[in-house]
């Protein structure tokens, strides 16, 4: 093995450990959270249930809250650089649909924590203000990426709307998904979603009440 072969696979290895501490800390987190309640865990908690010092925390999210929501700005840098890789001739909502695969993907492959993610979100309203703030640093970048897609100014109507509703989409699929546990697949209930956007969001389909109107 040659000095820069060694050096990388040390890299490598360093790098593998980091990504082990860092999810071993938000798991913990989540665990520990979802058992006591936001307001009954501390930082140093967590550290010990992993067995690493309150510094060590700190060296890998800036607060507990940052543990708990995982690591939003940098899911949401790798969607807007596949996104921006769609080729061009590719219309901007099935552009967005194919920038979520990979998020979609990794999100299924590891379904245990993203489940226990979003039931201590939603059971623990408090963490909603900094998620919807990491996530407008997201919306903001998707957004200009559209203008620059479809030749409009950022300014337009087009791109923001088409933010918001894909938006709503995906977290749509992400509320059914975790209500059936991870029954069925994220990436279904997506296509579900993106398909009805597409089609401009018709009704379902006729009703008993609308059935009984237009027979009567």
């Amino acid at each position: 093995m040659t000095l820069a072969s060694a050096s990388s696979a040390t890299a490598g290895l360093r790098d593998r450990k980091k990504l082990q501490t860092r999810r071993a800390l938000a798991t913990a987190a989540l665990r520990l959270v979802a058992e006591r309640g936001l307001d009954h865990v501390t930082v140093d908690e967590i550290s010990s249930a992993v067995g690493v010092s309150s510094r060590t925390f700190f060296n890998y999210f800036p607060s507990k809250d940052d543990a708990l929501i995982g690591d939003q700005r940098l899911d949401g840098a790798r969607f807007v650089a596949r996104f921006e890789s769609v080729p061009p001739e590719t219309p901007a909502l099935a552009a967005i649909r194919t920038g979520l695969a990979d998020v979609i993907e990794e999100m299924q492959a590891d379904r245990e924590l993203w489940l226990l993610r979003m039931d201590v979100i939603t059971r623990n309203p408090a963490l909603l203000p900094r998620l919807v703030s990491v996530g407008a640093e997201t919306e903001r970048a998707i957004t200009e990426v559209i203008a620059a897609r479809v030749g409009v100014p950022p300014d337009h109507g087009f791109p923001p709307l088409l933010t918001a509703v894909t938006g709503a989409a995906f977290r749509t699929a992400m509320v059914r998904w975790a209500a059936t546990g991870g029954e069925r697949s994220l990436s279904d209930l997506v296509d579900e979603a993106f398909d009805a956007l597409a089609a401009g969001l018709p009704d379902p389909g006729p009703t008993p009440l609308h059935q009984s109107r237009t027979t009567s």
